[in-house]
């Protein structure tokens, strides 16, 4: 509002003189509501902090502190026992591996075998303690082993038949030669695991 409404409203000059000088000390009325808004909110969040800060006290920081040290240790625990699942899995890998072509049955062998004792490489492959305990096992329990006339080294071929000999050399009588061994062989391991679970 200026001088001239103030005199339109019927002040004389002198008394709007007066008002208009005093007016830089007044508020606006939307500055000051803003203001009072502005209280109310502070003293609503002080009032909430407050509520807070009651719940804290509540709080048992004895209990929290056991179940954050409870939590921490189940945290071990659980690691410990995944890393022996881990170790575990590929310990039984690598005996399968190490055992393959060795052995009628890997699985069974691998049950005998003394785990603690066996060390990996860093790539997962047998490193030591499965030779020694190989050798005492195939002096106790031969049968559990393939014998080494059955197995050929790789790289060999089987012998080849002179002309007109068709009993010993052709690929139709090898294969029947194989069949007949191996089923001499399950037939062996069978009663091999008869008299042994007996």
């Amino acid at each position: 509002m200026d001088k001239e409404a103030l005199i339109a409203l019927g002040l004389t000059e002198e008394q709007a003189d007066k008002i208009i000088s005093g007016y830089g000390k007044m508020v606006p009325k939307s500055l000051f509501e803003n203001k009072v808004q502005e209280v109310k909110d502070l003293q609503k969040e002080i009032a909430n902090r407050d509520i807070q800060l009651e719940e804290l006290k509540k709080i048992d920081t004895a209990g929290l502190q056991n179940k954050i040290t409870e939590l921490q240790q189940q945290n071990k625990t659980d690691k410990a026992e995944y890393e022996a699942k881990i170790k575990d899995t590929q310990l039984k890998s690598a005996l399968k591996l190490a055992l393959a072509g060795k052995v009628h049955d890997a699985d069974l062998v691998a049950s005998l075998i003394d785990k603690a004792t066996i060390e990996l490489d860093e790539e997962g492959n047998v490193k030591k303690g499965l030779d020694e305990q190989l050798k005492t096992l195939q002096e106790s329990k031969s049968f559990l082993f393939v014998p080494e006339s059955q197995t050929l080294p790789k790289g060999t071929k089987p012998a080849e038949s002179k002309k007109g000999d068709k009993d010993q050399g052709s690929n139709e009588n090898y294969g029947k030669q194989i069949a007949e061994k191996v089923l001499g062989n399950t037939q062996y391991l069978a009663d091999a695991r008869k008299s042994y679970f007996q």
